[in-house]
């Protein structure tokens, strides 16, 4: 793959005992991947484990644990053992790096029972730890490049519920440490809502939209003083996608609100944004968050295809990729018109066994698929007419 970003890049996730995800993997992922299936099949739970990881260093391991129903709600049904998450990442110019979280509930409190980082050096090396913790007691080996030969620290953390990484990774001493919780606590995971882009917030620029989007005014602000060359083609992007909109204003009311206002091609005066309709104010949203001007690392989309007309769904996966050049972007989806603008091999069927658990499939691995695909068939008609043989929502 060439990179085209210094951005870290996952490449692996496995998932253990997370609700529907009794054990689950995602191997070689590229810069744009998409999960589709119908309504229950695990993809909103799959885009879950990168919000609970990346609330769990944000927000600390227990509000994520407690947000979620605790145990109870989390953990598998049936199973025991704890919940586990495990990514493979890469950073420019360093071997693949491990990172392995392993979280239960121990008398009623959520407990890091394991955690661990670890790389290989070289092509036959042995794969090396250089971070390893259980239950808040463990040891993290300094450095640049932490190798076999460099002292380990004891230091153990104030409670079990902390993360090495999260704790650690504020010291110079552990850069690759640091690197890990730079970049996880960088990931954007949203919830964008229409309804939340209609707000009034206080005036001020804001660099970076928030996750459900309610400082879309702050962040349009940002970018007509800091990058309108940005801003304005993003305006035209939109004029392409919504012919008739010519391009969008903040306006600073007098007691200190922010407004936003959309200004139709016809018309002389501008309508405030809360009266405009839903899928105008998304795809505002979509393309503030995809032409970033400094995107983070990671961003997850979940179900773009809501409010939004079925013919700008190509559109939008067209921009989806267009993104992923600078960074790494994850969708959910159960649109075939969504689908139909992606390769085979961006895309992960998700279903539900016999059991009730998830599982998996890479569309490009299933077997007819690259044929159909080579003679001019869409994925999303391929789906609809069940030619992957899973993830049919009419079959059980």
């Amino acid at each position: 793959m060439n990179r085209t970003t210094s951005q870290p890049r996952i490449k692996y996730l496995k998932v253990k005992n997370f609700r529907a995800l009794r054990d689950v993997e995602f191997n070689d992922l590229g810069a744009l991947t998409v999960l589709l299936g119908p309504n229950g099949s695990g993809k909103s739970t799959v885009f879950d484990v990168f919000a609970f990881l990346s609330e769990c260093f944000e927000l600390g391991l227990r509000r994520a644990w407690d947000k979620r129903g605790r145990a109870k709600e989390l953990r598998t049904r049936n199973a025991n053992g704890p919940i586990t998450i495990e990514i493979k990442y890469q950073e420019l110019n360093y071997p693949i790096i491990t990172y392995h979280l392993s979280v239960d509930e121990i008398a009623g409190s959520p407990t890091v029972v394991e955690e661990w980082l670890q790389w290989r050096r070289g092509s036959r090396g042995k794969p090396f730890r250089f971070l390893e913790y259980r239950e808040g007691k463990g040891r993290a080996v300094s450095g640049e490049l932490p190798d076999e030969q460099d002292q380990r620290m004891e230091m153990p953390l104030k409670s079990a519920d902390l993360l090495a990484v999260n704790a650690l990774g504020q010291f110079e001493e552990h850069p690759r440490v640091a690197a890990l919780r730079e970049f996880i606590t960088g990931w954007y995971v949203s919830y964008l809502s229409a309804e939340q882009a209609r707000g009034q917030p206080e005036a001020g620029p804001q660099e970076r939209l928030s996750r459900t989007g309610d400082n879309l005014a702050n962040v349009i602000q940002y970018l007509a003083e800091q990058h309108p060359s940005r801003l304005e083609e993003i305006f035209k992007v939109l004029r392409q996608r919504v012919p008739r909109i010519d391009k969008v204003i903040t306006e600073t009311m007098p007691d200190g609100r922010l407004l936003l206002q959309i200004k139709d091609a016809p018309f002389s005066h501008p309508i405030l944004a809360r009266f405009a309709s839903d899928g105008t104010l998304k795809m505002l949203a979509y393309l503030v968050l995809l032409y970033d001007p400094t995107p983070p690392p990671f961003i997850g989309i979940e179900e773009p295809e809501n409010f939004l007309h079925p013919r700008l769904l190509s559109d939008l996966a067209e921009e989806c990729r267009k993104a992923a050049s600078r960074t790494q972007l994850l969708a959910t989806t159960h649109s075939p018109f969504f689908l139909n603008a992606l390769r085979a091999d961006e895309v992960w069927v998700l279903w539900r066994d016999e059991q009730g658990y998830t599982q998996s499939k890479r569309v490009s691995d299933i077997p007819g698929v690259a044929d159909f695909v080579k003679h001019g068939a869409l994925l999303g008609h391929l789906w609809m007419e069940g030619y992957f043989g899973v993830g049919d929502p009419f079959v059980s």
